[in-house]
């Protein structure tokens, strides 16, 4: 009686493991740095959410990775990512800069960057990120303008978060 409770516990367990909830959450940090008069952005992406949105919108044969990396990826999650955060500083559209990426296990780390920010009263964000392929999908950006943090979440029916600094 023993052997088949561990063998029905052992073909069970697969089960459990395979209907376990996986979670979908991007990071970004977004800081004025008032002396460089830029907004800094850092922005944490699943790599394999986001290489599965590359091949859909792209490139079938796009892979994220260190080696031997195809030549046109950067341009992909630059354009990705122009398409889907948008930024507005004291009402004002402002375009940011690809400056580059790395990989932190399973994160792809892009590092964004709007120069020439003499003040920020107001910013207003759109970030829909990964919201096309991944419903359930959520966004949160952590802001630190002015001396002021706040955390700010984005989903499929809340993609835009106002601050006002006045």
């Amino acid at each position: 009686m023993k052997f088949f409770k561990v063998a029905f516990l052992a073909l069970m367990f697969p089960l459990f493991l395979s209907s376990a909830h996986k979670y979908y959450v991007s990071v970004m940090q977004l800081t004025y740095v008032e002396d460089k008069q830029s907004v800094q952005m850092i922005s944490r992406i699943d790599v394999a959410d986001l290489e599965y949105t590359l091949q859909e919108r792209y490139d079938k044969k796009i892979t994220l990775t260190d080696i031997n990396e195809h030549p046109m990826v950067d341009e992909y999650i630059k354009k990705y990512l122009n398409q889907k955060i948008e930024i507005k500083i004291n009402t004002q559209d402002t375009p940011f800069n690809f400056i580059g990426k790395e990989y932190e296990n399973d994160l792809v780390v892009c590092y964004l960057e709007i120069e020439n920010i003499k003040a920020v009263n107001t910013i207003e964000i759109s970030n829909s990120v990964l919201f096309d392929l991944f419903p359930k999908q959520k966004n949160v950006v952590k802001t630190k303008i002015n001396s002021k943090t706040n955390n700010l979440i984005f989903t499929t029916e809340d993609r835009n978060q106002y601050l006002n600094f006045k």
